[in-house]
């Protein structure tokens, strides 16, 4: 195992760096030979140690001059949708197999600055779409809890790194659930922003009114400290979103108010969730609803309740009316962001061709993955002339309601929202190879957050009770700008409880 896994947490080993009792070379290099002896996984997509030592080495520099940024020698890994200097961004595509992009991703360069050392690429479902990390053109992630089961997707490499113990953290990217997911079926901690809290620019793009990045790591402190370095307004991204830094009374970065929320909390003794109202909606427990998962959703709503949390019984009643509508404005958004890749200024170009309207569309056609393929021509059909106002302003309308049914939720009933993440635990690699549309419906639960784009959030709250016991992962949902109260009660259920904690060495 890396040197890393040794500590339990970015501030222990922060602290371990900064006593001088282990340097981030030694660090880097340990991560570098783990990464490199799990192939097996299947999680990394480039590594470039020569990149990833010179991070190393200037984090030690500065260690040594007593002017370490917060994450100084912390070992990452990226997901390969974020543009990146030096390492390939594949996007998991054959399409983009060989390009080197000129800048880094606004994420990538805020975690650089912070002292943070990449690993390398990760590997991800094809351009984000997938549930199951299985439409890699570069061959499946596989679980570490069990090699023959899905990572859950499409950030399948970003959650099978961390849960493997490769890195300390990782980023991802989540347009319907595909932080959460992948989270939830490997046993770690991911968060998604609210929608324009963290900058977009340089993330290869899938759905933009979707598309927002995130961390994952093993416990929600974790992700605080991840997020608050890559939170905030970047003008270079047309969605992201200024905030006032009230304290200081100007723009710039948004300060999570992590300690606050939790102070906020703090009212009874033993009792640090007193007062705080959790939302639990009835249309996310049905028969589609594993039993295990229903049972361990159910023991977490009670640690929260032995807490001081009511239980609140609410309605998301257009849940699953999300499914439709995600799957007609994120194929749309994704037939015109990938109208890019014509084989004429950069990416993959077919060997043989006639004239530029054939070399573009062999391109395309060899270029391009099925689901790749399958969603272009959905987005391209509701998009066409006599479909556009049946189809995709529809799915705008209904995307309105949902919102509303979150807004209701909120502001009447409830501070935030928990249920599960998925219905199922993770499926076989294959599964659902005869139907691929399956996968669609295993996004049920986490759609209707991103079309509101609401933050949210999934923990490990247990495992199934099997010969092969797989992980649970639980959703906690939050009002907009709510990721501090999100993080602040996620780690008040992980300081009583282990889920967290266990890995897959340990089953």
């Amino acid at each position: 195992m890396p040197l890393h896994s040794e500590f339990d947490s970015i501030s222990s080993l922060r602290n371990a760096l900064r006593d001088r009792k282990i340097s981030a070379l030694e660090i880097a290099q340990s991560a570098l030979e783990a990464a490199q002896g799990r192939s097996d996984l299947n999680a990394f997509l480039h590594i470039e140690p020569e990149l990833t030592l010179a991070q190393a080495r200037r984090a030690d520099e500065a260690l040594a001059r007593n002017e370490a940024a917060p994450l100084a020698g912390i070992p990452i890994a990226h997901k390969d949708v974020f543009v990146t200097k030096g390492w390939r961004t594949t996007a998991a595509s054959k399409i983009l197999q060989n390009y080197v992009s000129p800048f880094d991703a606004t994420v990538v360069s805020r975690l650089e600055e912070a002292g943070a050392v990449s690993i390398g690429k990760l590997n991800c479902d094809e351009f984000g779409m997938g549930s199951g990390n299985e439409n890699s053109a570069f061959g499946p992630v596989r679980n570490p809890w069990h090699a023959d089961v899905v990572p859950g997707g499409s950030s399948g490499g970003s959650a099978a790194a961390v849960a493997a113990g490769l890195v300390m953290a990782s980023t991802g990217t989540d347009t319907g659930g595909s932080v959460r997911q992948p989270a939830a079926l490997c046993g770690v901690s991911g968060i998604k922003p609210t929608y324009g809290t963290v900058s977009r620019f340089g993330i290869v793009a899938y759905g933009s009114s979707l598309d927002q990045a995130g961390p994952l790591a093993r416990h929600a402190r974790d992700l605080v400290e991840l997020l608050d370095v890559i939170s905030g307004f970047d003008p270079q991204d047309s969605t992201s979103l200024m905030m006032c830094d009230e304290a200081e009374n100007e723009p710039g970065r948004i300060r999570l108010d992590f300690d606050a929320a939790v102070q906020r909390q703090e009212v009874v003794a033993g009792r640090p969730l007193e007062g705080l109202r959790i939302g639990v909606p009835r249309e996310y427990f049905n028969e589609g609803l594993d039993n295990q998962i229903a049972q361990a959703i159910e023991e977490a709503l009670k640690v929260f309740e032995s807490l001081g949390a009511k239980r609140v019984d609410v309605s998301l009643p257009r849940t699953r009316l999300s499914i439709p509508a995600y799957y007609v404005i994120a194929p749309a958004e994704a037939s015109s962001n990938l109208s890019r890749y014509d084989a004429v200024r950069y990416g993959y170009r077919t060997a043989s061709y006639g004239d530029l309207e054939d070399m573009t569309s062999r391109s395309r056609a060899e270029g391009f993955g099925p689901e790749v393929i399958r969603r272009i021509l959905v987005g391209t059909y509701v998009l066409c002339h006599g479909y556009y106002d049946a189809y995709y302003l529809q799915a705008q309308r209904v995307r309105r309601m949902v919102v509303n049914d979150f807004q209701q939720a909120f502001s009447e009933h409830c501070d935030l929202i928990i249920g599960p993440v998925t219905p199922k635990v993770g499926k076989l690699i294959g599964e659902n190879r005869a139907d691929p549309t399956a996968d669609w419906l295993a996004d049920v639960y986490t759609l209707g957050v991103s079309l509101a784009g609401l933050p949210a959030m999934s923990i490990p709250c247990g495992f199934t009770a099997d010969q092969r016991p797989l992980p649970i992962g639980l959703q906690l949902i939050g009002n907009y700008f709510q990721e501090g109260q999100l993080l602040a009660v996620a780690d008040r259920f992980q300081q009583v409880t282990d889920w967290h904690q266990r890995t897959p060495e340990q089953r």
